[in-house]
């Protein structure tokens, strides 16, 4: 079987308004590790790893949160020997560390000590892109916008994108960024599937529009798409979720 060119590893296409090259399917490594009970070990993830760099691809996600920082940390050890090679990506936002309001959010402090933590277990001095991992609600724009344009300023990372944020709320950034003269994002990492089609009613026109590069996230909706359940696994699935709405209505 041949791959159309278009999807080779190594037939590299601009991420949204930038000039960063980037292969056309993103490695994720949000189950690198088997922190969270499940997911790759590290023997396995690197395997996945190698499979993906030697077909020539270059664009690495992963995030803070993910398996509790160890995918962080096989990411940094298996892109050590080519670190410049590829395009790494992580995340923040969510909290690392419960209990602490302000370990978690889009806030100034928690993203400055989020940057600062996934350098470490990464063991790299830059991030190439930073993603708004979803929006808290509470920070004000400007605060963001300005924090990450200090980073960016800093070295620490190179380009911006958010993830998980309504259209208008991004819209509002990138005017803000642009007026101001500070970094904006260049893409967008959405859930969108052919279960799950919301992102066309406002996300993906709004990228369009701004030229963000998107990412989708769960192609084959968690499985779901991928021919591995049956009917009388999805009809089980949607009894228990019936049952445990019924069960919160009554409490």
């Amino acid at each position: 079987m041949t791959v159309s060119s278009s999807l080779r590893l190594d037939h590299y296409r601009l991420l949204g308004r930038s000039g960063l090259r980037v292969s056309p399917l993103c490695l994720g490594t949000m189950t690198f590790g088997t922190d969270w009970g499940w997911g790759a070990d590290e023997e396995t993830s690197r395997a996945i790893f190698d499979a993906y760099a030697s077909r020539g691809g270059n664009f690495i996600d992963t995030a803070n949160f993910y398996t509790r920082g160890t995918s962080e940390r096989l990411v940094g050890r298996f892109i050590a020997d080519e670190r410049d090679r590829f395009v790494l990506a992580s995340k923040y936002t969510l909290n690392m560390n419960p209990g602490d309001p302000n370990a978690g959010g889009n806030h100034r402090k928690c993203m400055v000590r989020a940057v600062e933590a996934s350098l470490r277990r990464l063991g790299t001095d830059y991030i190439d892109l930073y993603w708004l991992h979803v929006w808290d609600d509470t920070t004000p724009v400007d605060e963001i916008m300005r924090g990450l344009d200090d980073l960016v300023s800093a070295g620490k990372i190179v380009y911006l994108a958010v993830s998980d944020t309504p259209a208008w709320r991004i819209a509002q950034a990138n005017t803000l960024a642009e007026l101001r003269g500070w970094s904006r994002f260049i893409a967008l990492q959405v859930e969108y599937n052919l279960a799950l089609r919301d992102a066309e009613r406002d996300l993906i026109p709004m990228a369009m529009e701004l030229g963000l590069g998107v990412l989708p996230w769960s192609p084959l909706a968690s499985g779901l798409l991928s021919g591995k359940y049956s009917r009388a696994d999805l009809e089980k699935q949607r009894q228990a979720e019936k049952a445990r709405a019924s069960w919160g209505r009554g409490r």
